[in-house]
C-alpha cells in the first residue's frame, strides 16, 4: 500500500512538471519570433533616434577627418608616384594629373558623402524587408496547447521510469526555448548595434 501510494504520490509531481514545462513553452520564443520583422524592418534612424544622431556626430565629427587624412596621404603618395615613374617631366602627359585630380574629386565626394550613402543602403534594405517581412514570420508560431490536453491523464498511465525521462527531456526542452529566446532577442538587438559601429567608421574603409 505504501509502495503504491508513494508511487502515485511521484507520478503526480512528475506528471504535474511534465505539463507545467509543456505549458508556455514557447511563448517567449513566439512573442520574439512575433518582433522580428518590426525590429528588423526599422532603419538606425528608427529604432533609436538618440543613438543614431551620437553616431552621425561620431561619424562626421572624428571618423570623417580621419578618412580625410588617409585619403590626403594615398592621393599625395599616388602622385609622388606619377611625378617620378619618369625622370624626364617632357615624357609626362598631362592628361595623368587631370586623371588623378578626377579620382581625386570623386574620392573626396563619395568620403564625405559615406553616411548619405550608407543610409540610403538601410533605406533600400528596410523596403525589401517591409515586403518580405508577412512572409518570414507568418508560420513561425509554434503552439502546443493541442499536445497538452489531456496529457496528465495519460501520463499517469505510465511507468514511473519513463516518466522521469519525459520529465527531464521536457525540462531540457524548456532550457532549449528559454537559450532560443535569448539568442532571438542577442541577434535582434546585437544586429543593430553592429549597424551603429559599422556605419560609424564607414568613411575610414570608403
Amino acid at each position: 500500500f505504501l509502495k503504491n501510494a508513494l508511487t502515485d504520490w511521484l507520478k503526480e509531481i512528475l506528471a504535474g512538471g511534465i505539463v507545467s514545462n509543456l505549458t508556455g513553452l514557447f511563448d517567449n520564443v513566439n512573442e520574439n519570433v512575433a518582433q522580428i520583422s518590426g525590429q528588423i524592418g526599422q532603419t538606425p534612424q528608427g529604432w533609436n533616434g538618440d543613438i543614431f544622431s551620437m553616431i552621425q556626430t561620431l561619424s562626421e565629427t572624428v571618423i570623417l577627418p580621419i578618412a580625410g587624412v588617409i585619403l590626403a596621404i594615398v592621393m599625395t603618395l599616388e602622385l609622388i608616384q606619377i611625378v617620378t615613374d619618369r625622370n624626364n617631366f617632357h615624357e609626362i602627359e598631362t592628361t595623368v594629373f587631370f586623371k588623378w585630380m578626377f579620382k581625386s574629386a570623386c574620392a573626396i565626394l563619395i568620403v564625405t558623402n559615406t553616411w548619405t550613402i550608407v543610409m540610403g543602403v538601410f533605406d533600400a534594405a528596410q523596403s525589401v524587408d517591409g515586403q518580405a517581412a508577412g512572409v518570414v514570420v507568418s508560420d513561425a508560431t509554434v503552439d502546443v496547447s493541442s499536445i497538452t490536453e489531456g496529457l496528465e491523464e495519460r501520463l499517469m498511465e505510465m511507468e514511473l521510469g519513463p516518466l522521469f525521462g519525459l520529465w527531464f527531456q521536457s525540462l531540457f526542452v524548456g532550457i532549449t526555448a528559454w537559450a532560443v529566446a535569448i539568442c532571438i532577442f542577442i541577434v535582434i538587438y546585437g544586429r543593430m548595434l553592429e549597424v551603429y559601429l559599422t556605419a560609424s567608421i564607414a568613411p575610414i574603409p570608403m
